[in-house]
């Protein structure tokens, strides 16, 4: 498989580490210094293309690939405002584009198990959610947009909680976040129900990048050749089109 990888941050170098292991080959690496290289030719070299990048370039990296009949996956997160716009193109190109949060198969497993647990909890008023995310100082957003993906599929569920917020909850409606930033942690979250008689916690802990980039290298396998906006339950088969197959 040929990729092209744009964002060449840390994510990106890991990925092209693993890929290139794995034997695929990356016949583009896209950064702000080589901005003149990002072009439909060069995209059209590529199977697929892996966008890690920040909040403020993601849409135009994404359309870019769209554009170039380029399949892409993404992992940035902060740009979700646009995502609907990118899902219409996709359609209107006949493309193929995936985002995840975290790409990690952990993560995604954490997400069912969080949905789950929190569908158990709807009639259990006597316990109070509430989240912890801690991530690594560079990280950029908070919450994280793996802790926004928890929140909803809790506020989906927990009928008694109508929004999140990123502080103390102050009222009961309120699902807590809390963001923590600690030097060279790659990703921790925890949720946690408590009530005065007793606490139930899930929680994820990353110990590395390496397995949110065996993540993206999976769904980048995963979507050549199709056409569509997917996301992680597609690729792991969670999906309930995916479960009818």
């Amino acid at each position: 498989m040929k990729i092209a990888i744009i964002g060449y941050g840390k994510m990106g170098k890991t990925i092209d580490q693993l890929a290139t292991g794995m034997g695929h080959e990356i016949v583009l690496k896209i950064d702000q210094n080589n901005q003149d290289d990002f072009i439909k030719a060069n995209l059209q070299q590529a199977d697929v293309a892996i966008e890690f990048s920040n909040p403020e370039s993601a849409f135009e990296n994404l359309s870019k690939c769209i554009q170039a009949g380029t399949p892409v996956i993404s992992g940035t997160t902060g740009w979700l405002d646009k995502k609907e716009a990118i899902e219409v193109l996709c359609k209107e190109k006949n493309g193929a584009f995936l985002y995840a949060s975290n790409f990690s198969i952990g993560v995604n497993i954490f997400f069912e198990l969080n949905a789950f647990l929190a569908k158990m909890m709807n009639q259990q008023n006597q316990y109070d959610p509430s989240m912890v995310e801690i991530h690594h100082t560079q990280k950029l957003d908070a919450p994280s947009g793996t802790a926004i993906t928890l929140a909803e599929n809790i506020l989906q569920e927990v009928r008694r909680k109508s929004y999140w917020i990123n502080d103390q909850s102050e009222t009961d409606n309120q699902l807590s976040i809390i963001s923590e930033r600690v030097d060279k942690v790659p990703g921790t979250h925890t949720i946690k129900y408590e009530s005065s008689v007793d606490s139930i916690e899930i929680k994820h802990v990353a110990h590395s990048r390496e397995g949110f980039a065996r993540g993206a290298i999976q769904a980048a396998e995963w979507i050549v050749g199709k056409q569509g906006c997917f996301g992680m339950k597609d690729v792991l088969g969670f999906s309930p089109e995916s479960k009818k197959g």
